[in-house]
């Protein structure tokens, strides 16, 4: 999974979606995710370094990442790529 290339992020969690107009804002949570799929990092990485960086268990930090992806496949957010 990763970004489309059109979406706007700044640093303070503000999020534009040219294709829909629509504009949303996230925590340091989801913007430090949100970093990571724009670096084109793996879910795995992802996950790992999600997990060290906010002290999480396995199995929370996997519901966790999974809720938020699918809120950004279901906001338009993301594309796939082409295997």
């Amino acid at each position: 999974m990763k970004i489309r290339k059109n979406i706007a992020i700044s640093e303070t969690g503000f999020i534009f979606n040219p294709l829909t107009g629509d504009s949303f804002s996230v925590n340091e949570t989801g913007l430090f995710v949100l970093h990571m799929l724009q670096e084109g990092k793996e879910t795995e990485s992802i996950l790992e370094r999600f997990r060290e960086r906010f002290d999480l268990d396995k199995n929370s930090a996997e519901m966790d990442l999974g809720d938020f992806f699918t809120m950004l496949k279901s906001y338009q957010l993301t594309e796939y790529e082409e295997a």
